[in-house]
């Protein structure tokens, strides 16, 4: 099973998820809000990189709940979670999935999708666990 098939899995399992297109990339949606997308570079995002390699995907965007948390996230995870300069000043961050542990990122979408989620919802999947 691949990386990306185990981020799938692990997102879809999550209560009232739905999957759907949102700017050509496939997003996942909790109450209609997207808690995570396949996050492809664009050319602008390349060329961000100058003459370092972009990281090798496939890249998983997930929210996170505040800017806060995002810099905890990015201080305290492995070398698989980082940002781009697109999303300085955006709750989210973006994970290698080749790279991830599968506990980082089932951490990663669960809390995604708890910042997106209602929070009866919420308390009432993270309750019973």
């Amino acid at each position: 099973m691949s990386a990306r098939d185990d981020a799938v899995r692990i997102v879809t399992e999550l209560p009232e998820t739905t999957e759907g297109l949102r700017f050509r990339n496939v997003t996942w949606f909790v109450d209609g809000n997207p808690f995570a997308w396949d996050r492809a570079f664009s050319k602008a995002d390349i060329k961000r990189f100058g003459d370092v390699a972009p990281p090798e995907g496939p890249i998983l965007a997930v929210r996170v709940e505040d800017l806060l948390e995002k810099q905890a996230i990015l201080a305290d995870t492995s070398d698989a979670v980082f940002d781009i300069p697109h999303f300085e000043g955006f709750a989210a961050v973006l994970i290698r999935l080749p790279a991830v542990e599968l506990d980082e990122l089932r951490e990663l979408v669960v809390g995604a999708w708890a910042a997106c989620a209602p929070p009866e919802l919420v308390a009432g999947f993270l309750g019973d666990r």
